[in-house]
């Protein structure tokens, strides 16, 4: 029997349930992506992709699923207090899989904006006021075949976020999204992301992840990012859930020529966190930057993989993730750039650094170069470590308590990677997040309710 088979007999009772509750463009890729599932089923350790996390054993119990769409009676904005000070954002929230608008949407929220023509609003809702716009770009990059994730998200999400932005146009303010996980019962959320950007469109975007209950949530998030050429996108994610989550996450990312790209990936607070990036730069003199931060303790588990795929001479790719693991935690970092031959004058630099900060925590590192050009500029490293125990006598020295002088040593580690943040209100906002983290606080904004 499939790993898989509860999925797939699911699948086959509430199909037509499904589709129902959801949107041509969307329906039309189901059948073939549960096809794949019941195919390959779920990936093992033994795939080469996946070897550090258990993926059918984080899938195996019972979740809810809300076919029905059934509403969920939360006012997020009175319970998440996510405002970055001195940064003024366009905010919206999406609770489970369900994008709604908050107060900063005087209007345009799941409308074509006349003068511009961006849409910030539901997957499903723009597919059915321009269906023809969506199934062009929807399902195009989220590889059904490579990913089992992927293929399920693909056979049951219903609904998502879509943000367009046409030629030339751009987000008069960062987007700020706030994803609540919520419900009375243990749930399986399946949450699917669509950004467009057209020829020189600019966009922000910045997701923060949140569950609002102590339950068991399982959430598998496909997103998919169309870059045309010239196109600019700055992406934010940052994960401050509980214990009891598990965070599957599959980001495409597609970009023409003469784009500029940075994707910065923050978790510090989860359960089971799986993030992968695939990054194909198609069109020449494309900049992408991946950065990734991660402060895990107890018994957490995270595991991030990527791709770079150069496939277009004269780009530049920089990656830089820096994990801080403690008491049991586990983490995982399998980072592979490829560059095609014809993808001469590539520049690309990958660094892993980590900090263990206990004996007992775990870290597993794959950085990978694989190169079939001759004309190039590639490196990649990786380093796990522990605490400078010379810097810690030095600091104890000058009257600095153990637990402080710890403290600001994973501090000062894990800055280098806060700093490629642009924007700086969020920047400063993150320091002192992470600060937090370190300090043994709870991992939420100022105001939210758990916190209370």
């Amino acid at each position: 029997m499939s790993n898989a088979q509860q999925y797939i007999d699911i699948y086959r009772q509430h199909r037509d349930l499904i589709c129902r509750n959801s949107a041509e463009p969307m329906n039309a890729l189901r059948d073939e992506a549960m096809r794949v599932v019941e195919r390959d089923g779920l990936p093992t350790r033994k795939a080469e992709r996946w070897k550090y996390t258990d993926v059918p054993e984080a899938f195996a119990p019972d979740y809810g699923l809300n076919f029905g769409r059934v509403p969920f009676k939360a006012e997020p904005a009175d319970v998440f207090r996510c405002d970055v000070p001195n940064l003024s954002t366009l905010l919206a929230f999406v609770v489970n899989d369900e994008p709604q608008p908050s107060q900063t949407f005087a209007r345009g929220f799941n409308a074509f904006d006349p003068a511009t023509g961006i849409f910030i609003g539901s997957l499903r809702q723009a597919a059915m006021l321009r269906p023809e716009l969506v199934a062009r770009h929807y399902g195009q990059l989220a590889d059904a075949e490579g990913s089992a994730v992927t293929a399920l998200n693909t056979a049951f999400a219903q609904d998502g976020l879509f943000v367009y932005v046409p030629r030339n146009q751009r987000l008069s303010k960062p987007l700020q999204v706030i994803n609540v996980l919520h419900s009375g019962v243990d749930m399986m959320v399946n949450r699917r992301v669509l950004i467009v950007l057209e020829e020189g469109a600019e966009a922000t975007v910045l997701f923060c992840d949140h569950a609002m209950d102590a339950r068991n949530f399982l959430a598998t998030q496909v997103v998919e990012v169309q870059c045309a050429d010239n196109a600019r996108l700055d992406l934010y994610e940052l994960e401050e859930t509980h214990t009891k989550c598990k965070r599957f996450s599959d980001l495409y990312i597609q970009a023409g020529r003469d784009c500029t790209l940075s994707h910065n990936s923050i978790t510090l607070y989860n359960g089971l966190t799986r993030n992968t990036a695939n990054v194909a730069l198609l069109g020449e003199r494309t900049e992408v930057t991946l950065n990734g931060c991660v402060v895990a303790d107890k018994s957490q588990h995270v595991d991030n993989n990527t791709l770079i795929d150069h496939r277009a001479p004269r780009c530049t790719s920089k990656e830089l993730y820096k994990y801080v693991v403690d008491d049991t935690a586990v983490g995982a970092f399998a980072g592979r750039v490829l560059v095609r031959p014809h993808a001469q004058k590539t520049a690309s630099q990958e660094t892993n650094a980590n900090l263990c900060a206990a004996t007992t925590a775990r870290m597993y590192t794959q950085p990978m170069l694989e190169i079939y050009a001759d004309d190039v500029k590639c490196s990649h490293g990786s380093t796990v470590g522990v605490l400078d125990e010379s810097a810690l006598f030095y600091m104890r020295q000058r009257g600095i308590p153990d637990d402080e002088a710890r403290l600001l040593l994973k501090y000062a580690f894990i800055g280098q990677v806060l700093d490629q943040v642009r924007l700086q209100p969020l920047r400063e906002r993150l320091h002192y997040l992470v600060e937090k983290r370190f300090r043994g606080e709870l991992n939420k904004c100022t105001g939210c309710a758990l916190c209370n």
